[in-house]
C-alpha cells in the first residue's frame, strides 16, 4: 500500500497514528499515540501562527538551557503547570493507606549529608530553630525500623543551598536518617518560611504573563524508603504560613499541615541543644507495603 503525502489536518493525525502501530512496548505505544492524539488536537484548538509555534520552541529550549546540576527548570515549569501534582494525585490513589504524597520539587539536586538523631540539619542558617520528631510506620501502625528519611529545606530567607553557593555550605538545609527500634527520628533546624520560586528562567517569564504569584507556603521535604515499601515523597506545611491555599505549585493537602508547638521548657531545650523558646512538630510519616511484599505466598 503506498502512503499519501497529501495531507490535511485529520489525516495527519491518523498517519502519525499508524506510523506507531507497531511499537514493540504496548505502554510506549500507548503513550506515543496519546501524546500524537492530544498534542493534535491541542494544535488545532488553538491553531497558532508559525511565529508562535516557532516561540514556543524557543521557551521549551530555554527551560531546558536554564537546567544544570543543580536546578531543573523543567520541574519547576511541571510543577506551576499543576502536572506534578496531578501525577502525584494519580498514583497517591494507588496508596491510600499511606501519608499523602506531594511534589518533589526542583531542588532534589544533591545528595543530602548522613546524620544522626537530633542533629541541626541548618546549622549554617540563622533564625529560630525548631525540632522535628516523628515516626515511620505501617499502616497498621507498626515501626519500621532502619527506614531512610531524606529531608531538605530552604533557609530562612527562602533560598536552598545550591541557590546560594559561597554562602550556604552544600548540604545545609539538608540530612539524611535512619529511623530506630521504635520507628524514631528527629532532627533540628530553622523554621521554614515561606519563599517564592524561582522567577529568573522561563518559568518566571510565564508566571509574570499570567499575573500569578510565584510564592509557596512554609514547608519541609521528606523521602521515605524503606525495603518491602513504596516510597514516599511528602512535606509538611507549617500551619497558618501565608499562601496555604494558593501554593503556586499547587501542592498543599490539608492532611499534611503540620502545627508547629511552642515549647518553653529550658529542660527539654537543653536536651536538644537548643534555646528556649523553640518550636516543636510532631508527625508520622505511613507506607504503604508494596505489591510484592503484601501478596500472599502461592500455596
Amino acid at each position: 500500500m503506498t502512503m499519501t503525502t497529501d495531507f490535511d489536518s485529520s489525516t495527519l493525525t491518523a498517519a502519525v497514528l499508524d506510523s506507531f502501530e507497531h511499537t514493540p512496548d504496548p505502554r510506549t505505544k500507548q503513550i506515543l499515540q496519546s501524546l500524537t492524539r492530544h498534542l493534535h488536537d491541542f494544535v488545532r484548538d488553538i491553531e497558532p501562527s508559525i511565529e508562535e509555534w516557532g516561540a514556543a520552541i524557543d521557551y521549551l529550549t530555554a527551560t531546558g538551557q536554564k537546567c544544570d546540576d543543580t536546578r531543573q527548570e523543567f520541574i519547576l515549569l511541571s510543577d506551576v503547570l499543576g502536572v506534578s501534582m496531578l501525577v502525584e494525585t494519580l498514583n497517591d490513589a494507588e496508596t491510600p493507606d499511606a501519608t499523602d504524597a506531594t511534589v518533589l520539587g526542583p531542588f532534589h539536586v544533591v545528595a543530602s549529608p548522613p546524620r544522626d538523631a537530633g542533629d541541626d540539619v541548618s546549622a549554617a542558617s540563622d533564625g529560630p530553630r525548631c525540632l522535628v520528631t516523628g515516626r515511620v510506620l505501617t499502616p497498621a501502625g507498626e515501626p519500621i525500623v532502619g527506614a531512610t528519611v531524606d529531608v531538605w529545606q530552604a533557609d530562612t530567607h527562602g533560598f536552598y543551598d545550591v541557590q546560594q553557593p559561597g554562602i550556604q555550605p552544600l548540604g545545609n538545609g539538608r540530612g539524611l536518617f535512619t529511623t530506630d527500634a521504635d520507628g524514631a527520628f528527629r532532627f533540628v533546624s530553622v523554621v521554614p518560611s515561606y519563599y517564592p520560586i524561582p522567577t529568573d528562567g522561563p518559568v518566571g517569564a510565564l508566571l509574570n504573563a499570567a499575573q500569578r504569584h510565584p510564592n509557596r507556603p512554609a514547608h519541609i521535604h521528606f523521602i521515605v524508603t524503606a525495603p518491602g515499601f513504596e516510597d514516599l515523597t511528602t512535606h509538611i506545611f507549617v500551619a497558618g504560613s501565608p499562601y496555604l491555599d494558593s501554593d503556586a505549585v499547587f501542592a498543599v493537602k490539608q492532611s499534611l499541615v503540620t502545627t508547629f508547638v511552642t515549647n518553653t521548657s529550658a529542660e527539654d531545650a537543653a536536651a536538644n541543644g537548643l534555646q528556649s523558646p523553640f518550636e516543636v512538630a510532631d508527625i508520622d510519616l505511613v507506607l504503604q507495603p508494596s505489591p510484592a511484599s503484601s501478596a500472599s505466598p502461592e500455596s
